[in-house]
């Protein structure tokens, strides 16, 4: 949904999308959206609309201030979007990392040297 909403790609599928967010948002109920959406989201404006990193980084950080979505850890998907937007792994790589951290993991474990600079991962060689 949210796709369709951002991207207009089908017409009645965002008007639907626009209807409904208006319709819950304007009865005062928020809109939960979960960080696994959020990833959702990401690798679709990458891969099927070619969306450059820094422009879904934009998107996000305006869901994040949009006061009808609800988001799940909020300050961490804030701090995984900052890292998303600087590095060069995946959002949802920077989510496991902020999350672990959060639960008292030091670093994250990983192979993907693409996450060598980040504070949070140990990347095995």
């Amino acid at each position: 949904m949210l796709v369709r909403y951002l991207v207009k790609d089908d017409e009645k599928q965002a008007e639907k999308a626009f209807t409904y967010i208006k319709r819950i948002s304007s009865s005062g109920e928020l809109l939960f959206i979960s960080s696994i959406v959020l990833c959702e989201l990401v690798w679709v404006l990458e891969s099927a609309y070619e969306y450059k990193r820094t422009d879904i980084a934009d998107v996000l950080e305006k869901i994040l201030m949009i006061k009808q979505f609800e988001i799940d850890s909020k300050d961490v998907v804030r701090q995984a979007v900052r890292d998303y937007r600087n590095g060069r792994g995946d959002i949802a790589d920077y989510l496991i990392g902020r999350i672990n951290h959060v639960k008292g993991c030091d670093k994250t474990a990983t192979f993907d040297h693409s996450l060598k600079n980040s504070a949070f991962f140990s990347v095995l060689d």
